[in-house]
């Protein structure tokens, strides 16, 4: 009898203490390595959370990092007691009692507070039932699809599950479903608003068997006005500085080529900056990309659109002097209203001059013709006529060549100078056209 006095007494024992006598009588005969119900079926074990805070949420690594204060409810018909209060004890005494073995799934790393001591409390209430809570910080891994960043929205999980009692010796569930998470509705996120979340349970499938699983899902919307102001505003602005050398003189070389080379460098930067907080290697093609690429193809179209006009210009030595002309008839027009109009009527008489020597030479060129082709008729005559798929391949041959023919006339430029007059309507329509159909449907499908 004394020595079991002894060893009961050291058991009660740690650290130089004593427990106290209600403690002393939950506590004897207990066996923290046996769970509750052992022999009559699984314990039950509901769970609630309160997330105190999400610390960042990493494109990079696609996760997120979040404090939590995880609560776990279980009875255990070992302890119970005499009384109408709960009895709530040290969190150190937890080493004295059987736990959950409950840990989160894709936690990447987490740690448990202890400042200044560990952060757990463990309260026992008269009829057996043990809460047990926690102060938490993990990183979780969220799989995240980035096609429309940065006007994505993101589904993250925090899932529960028991690592060694399988469905048979433990069973969790949400202590009052949906409402069992707490603190999400007063959290402030920088680039994100929690649009959504909930609760659910589900099993886990291993070799080893089905565990109990807990998932706790939310929806993150991305705040996309950060990136407005950031990105959007300074690459559109960009491109409506790259359409500046429209109205600047094509013989003022050095002056285009500076904006053309300059906005370029400028937004193969900006470009190069908005991928420094996303994954370097990913497939994700993403909308901010898209419209970064929008608008350097427009900048660096400017500065085609130059290269092009003043190639014309160099092949075609009178467009200077069209200009030239067209600007002194202007400022003749402007000044001396009579002399222009002079101008104009001596103009019309040389129209009408020069049409009349044009019907006169093709009156006489149809003549020719004529007298040309009637010797032959007569030996054309007695040729035997062509059979039909010879004269419909000669005339889709035919319709072809003057179809090219036509379309090469119409690419030929008139005067060089007109390509900076097309450019100055066509290239903002065709951004304007293009923003339309980028936002609706990266908003709205």
């Amino acid at each position: 009898n004394r020595m079991m006095e002894n060893t009961l007494l050291r058991a009660e024992v740690k650290d130089g203490e004593i427990l106290p006598p209600t403690i002393q009588k939950l506590m004897k005969g207990y066996n923290k390595y046996l769970r509750p119900f052992f022999d009559n079926g699984p314990v039950t074990v509901g769970m609630s959370l309160d997330i105190a805070s999400i610390d960042t949420i990493s494109e990079i690594n696609m996760d997120y990092t979040a404090t939590i204060f995880l609560r776990q409810r279980w009875t255990d018909e070992r302890l119970c007691f005499d009384g109408n209060k709960s009895l709530s004890l040290d969190g150190r005494l937890v080493e004295l009692l059987w736990v959950p073995d409950t840990f989160i799934v894709d936690s990447k790393k987490s740690f448990l507070h202890d400042i200044t001591v560990e952060n757990r409390l463990i309260r026992i209430f008269p009829n057996g039932t043990v809460l047990y809570a926690l102060r938490i910080t993990t990183t979780v891994a969220c799989n995240m699809d980035l096609t429309k960043y940065p006007m994505d929205k993101q589904t993250c999980t925090l899932q529960l599950e028991s690592w060694g009692y399988n469905i048979n010796d433990v069973m969790f569930y949400w202590t009052r479903g949906n409402d069992s998470v707490s603190g999400l509705d007063t959290l402030r996120l920088a680039q994100y608003t929690v649009e959504d979340y909930y609760t659910s349970v589900s099993e886990a499938i291993y070799e080893t068997g089905h565990y109990p699983k807990l998932i706790f899902h939310f929806e993150l919307k991305r705040s996309i006005l950060y990136f407005i102001l950031e990105t959007y505003v300074p690459s559109s602005l960009l491109v409506v500085l790259s359409w500046v050398s429209f109205w600047i003189s094509q013989s003022s070389v050095p002056a285009r080529i500076c904006i053309g080379v300059t906005t370029v460098l400028t937004m193969t930067t900006l470009m190069m900056g908005a991928r420094t907080s996303l994954p370097n290697a990913n497939c994700f093609i993403k909308a901010i990309d898209v419209y970064l690429g929008i608008c350097f193809s427009f900048i660096f179209g400017a500065l085609i659109e130059y290269a092009v006009a003043h190639f014309c210009t160099l092949h075609h030595p009178d467009a200077a002097n069209l200009v030239t002309e067209q600007e002194v008839l202007t400022g003749c027009f402007t000044l001396w209203p009579q002399y222009g109009q002079q101008m104009q009527q001596n103009e019309d008489e040389m129209n009408g001059m020069v049409m009349t020597i044009v019907r006169n030479s093709s009156h006489a060129k149809k003549k020719d013709e004529s007298a040309a082709i009637s010797p032959c008729s007569t030996s054309n005559s007695e040729r035997k006529p062509q059979p039909p798929e010879q004269q419909s391949a000669c005339c889709k041959t035919l319709y072809i060549i003057k179809k090219i023919l036509c379309f090469l006339n119409c690419c030929r430029v008139e005067n060089p100078h007109y390509i900076d007059n097309y450019s100055r309507m066509s290239f903002p329509l065709s951004f304007v056209l293009v923003n339309l159909l980028y936002w609706t449907y990266y908003l709205y499908f």
